[in-house]
């Protein structure tokens, strides 16, 4: 479960991190990604453990200090591994439920199951403190999700504990087929989930020094102030930056709405939303009536958007039952993509495809050209405007297969990037008082 001789070595060569990661939205530490990289290539070496592991699974690498000096790694998966909860190299469960008979009966009797079965989770914290899963929920009125407590995360992190070491660096990453709902692919590091692992690890980091969350930080938009293209008394175009929010959210940071409403003088009335990481081309209001004119367009499709979008690199095909391998993408190919999505309800914010009850959601695409590093330069047509429309079908692969570059929720993290490479490129519609069509273009 460890690898102290390739933590020391890299210790030597990279900066030991500052800051424990901040599970949630994480741009993986450079030795981290090395674990999960030579990880990877073990497995797919281990023909054992390629089978325990070929059909897809959630891993986890935890890197920490030892007691007297230097650092170690250890490893975890989620869940069972070829229906086996312990397997060498990679640290125990918290609570080895295969070792309890589990015949639930009833529905009151599988209740009362799993009320006991998340009272024999005891975790830990860096303070010292201990308290059920259980007991942990119920501090915010909540039930665990089942499964809660299995995941790779908390394992990493209580094993530690237990042992005397300090927790510095965290990654949690895909190894195996790719879902058919959800998008995973090899080797791509993702966040911790929020339903399961939301509460479990607030209380599991308390005592170590944590990343601060990059989405509630008031930082400056990473691509200068926003650019205007038009403006008159009714409505106000602009280039919104990456990391900037279109309306105000949950936080203080500044949002694009109310830096129109301070630079025109005047109450700006939003129209439609581009997500924060995402920039672009907006149109906003200066009236209601021009408000409403232009939302009327857009609900009734009359709006016209693109998109520009540079896609990561194309991954080694991962085998395994069930394997769904993306195809590979030239310059001028052009396609249409229709997956249905729907909000993964325990990893908000994060959307899933779900044929039975997922909304429909439309997209053409166009390859424009291949850059440096095997990086895709592509053109999104957007017809209905789902949730992460875009990011998810960029990289399920039933879509294009391949994230977004910059992508932390799905997959698309890469070094020496940090934004989410997506750009509203062409907005047309036409203007609420005078009705002549206008259309804007901006580069990404």
């Amino acid at each position: 479960m460890s690898n102290s001789a390739s933590g020391a070595a890299s210790a030597q060569v990279t900066q030991l991190p500052e800051k424990f990661t901040y599970p949630f939205c994480y741009m993986p530490h450079p030795l981290v990604a090395e674990a999960a990289a030579n990880l990877c290539r073990r497995i797919g070496s281990d023909p054992g453990l390629h089978s325990l592991f070929a059909e897809g699974k959630m891993m986890g690498v935890l890197m920490v200090g030892k007691p007297g000096g230097g650092t170690d790694f250890l490893y975890g998966f989620s869940g069972l591994a070829g229906g086996r909860s312990i397997v060498e190299g990679f640290v125990p469960p918290i609570f080895d439920t295969t070792a309890v008979d589990i015949d639930s009966g009833s529905h009151e009797e599988s209740v009362r199951l799993q009320e006991w079965l998340f009272g024999q989770y005891i975790v830990s914290n860096a303070r010292g403190e201990q308290l059920s899963i259980k007991d942990i929920f119920a501090r915010s009125g909540l039930v665990p999700p089942g499964g809660t407590g299995d995941c790779a995360a908390p394992k990493l992190l209580q094993y530690a504990y237990g042992h005397g070491l300090k927790p510095l660096a965290m990654g949690e990453f895909w190894y195996g087929a790719s879902p058919a709902s959800e998008v995973r692919r090899q080797g791509a590091f993702y966040p911790s989930c929020t339903g399961k692992c939301g509460p479990l690890l607030g209380f599991m980091l308390q005592g170590l020094d944590v990343e601060p969350n990059p989405l509630d930080c008031d930082h400056l938009w990473q691509l200068g102030d926003p650019v205007i293209h038009f403006e008159d008394s009714s409505i106000v175009v602009v280039d919104k930056p990456a990391g900037m929010l279109s309306v105000p959210g949950r936080t203080s940071r500044g949002n694009l709405l109310e830096w129109l409403s301070q630079r025109c003088g005047c109450h700006i009335l939003e129209c439609h939303r581009l997500d924060m990481d995402t920039s672009g081309l907006m149109v906003f209001a200066k009236t209601p009536e021009a408000q409403a004119a232009i939302r009327h367009q857009f609900e009734g499709r009359e709006v016209r958007k693109q998109y520009l979008a540079r896609l990561c690199p194309a991954a080694a095909d991962a085998k395994g039952p069930g394997s769904l391998s993306p195809r590979p993408l030239k310059p001028g190919e052009s396609g249409k993509i229709s997956l249905p999505l729907m909000l993964d309800y325990y990893d908000r914010p994060r959307q899933k495809v779900d044929f039975e009850n997922g909304k429909p959601a439309v997209t053409d695409y166009e390859v424009l050209r291949e850059l440096p590093g095997g990086i895709l330069e592509v053109r999104f047509t957007p017809y209905t405007g789902r949730t992460h429309q875009l990011r998810v079908h960029a990289a399920h692969p039933l879509g294009l297969g391949r994230p977004i570059l910059g992508d932390r929720l799905y997959g698309g993290q890469m070094p020496g990037t940090d934004r989410l490479m997506l750009h509203s490129s062409l907005l047309a519609f036409r203007h609420p008082v005078t009705g002549s069509r206008m259309r804007f273009e901006s580069g990404l």
